[in-house]
């Protein structure tokens, strides 16, 4: 493919991506005391996988906090796209796939409620460098492979993923590295995985949820905040963080088997 087909399929998908914000905005407006959670990731990122199954998790243990939140993830990163629109991974072949098999889960089920527990699944098998494993998560889960199958097989995924491609590379300022946070179009910077406390702060509503009591307090200027990405990452423990996302998933399974048994 010439480089001018290629700047011009770059162009369409910018401005599909633009029109689509635009058109959202109308039902954003109807949700506009939510704070806007994006995170934007890769899939064998380990600094991603930590983030998401040790901090991101949390939103999920106070209802509260989660429904003043509207979250969106993301997942493309640090890939690139060459001049015949393919994609490169920076961790190889096997985060391409799995990003966009999370890419179409994104897209199957659109609700939050539906694909993040097929994420943090995932998410989880990564932590564990149990990666190969993730079609298990179906299973675990309860859910169909059927459409993911289909999304992926049928190179729908891979145009979900020139779209984060074109979204990622519009975020401005540029990300830096991943994982990336953004709450309300600010970037956190190192202060990532402080980003109850952004949220808290950013709330215009007037229901304050109770983790917001004092969190607007521990937010740190990006100045001032300690770089922890990547080379000062360290892991939570890991007996006591395998038991929560076990407790985790067992939770979302009662709650799929409830919906089922109506």
């Amino acid at each position: 493919m010439d480089s001018g087909r290629h700047h011009l399929l770059l162009l369409l998908l910018l401005t599909t991506f633009l029109l689509s914000a635009d058109s959202s905005s109308a039902s954003a407006s109807d949700q506009s005391e939510k704070v806007t959670l994006a995170l934007y990731y890769e899939t064998l990122c380990p600094y991603c996988s930590n983030f998401i199954v040790n901090y991101l998790i949390k939103l999920f243990d106070d209802d509260a906090l989660l429904s003043i939140v509207d979250l969106k993830l993301i997942p493309y990163g640090n890939a690139k796209i060459g001049s015949n629109l393919t994609i490169t991974c920076q961790h190889g072949t096997s985060e391409c796939l799995l990003n966009t098999v999370e890419a179409c889960a994104i897209h199957v089920w659109p609700d939050l409620n539906d694909h993040f527990p097929f994420i943090y699944c995932i998410e989880t098998l990564i932590y564990e460098h149990n990666y190969t494993q993730w079609e298990s998560c179906f299973e675990k889960l309860g859910l169909d492979p059927a459409p993911i199958n289909d999304c992926y097989g049928s190179g729908y995924g891979n145009e979900l993923e020139l779209r984060y491609a074109v979204e990622t590379n519009s975020l401005e300022p540029p990300h830096k590295f991943v994982p990336w946070v953004v709450v309300d179009g600010q970037p956190l910077y190192d202060d990532y995985r402080n980003f109850t406390s952004y949220i808290c702060k950013a709330y215009k509503g007037t229901s304050v949820p109770t983790a917001c009591s004092d969190s607007f307090l521990k937010t740190i200027p990006k100045e001032n905040a300690i770089p922890i990405h990547p080379e000062r990452y360290t892991e939570e423990t890991r007996k006591s963080t395998l038991s929560r996302i076990r407790s985790a998933i067992t939770r979302w399974m009662r709650q799929v088997n409830m919906v089922a048994s109506v």
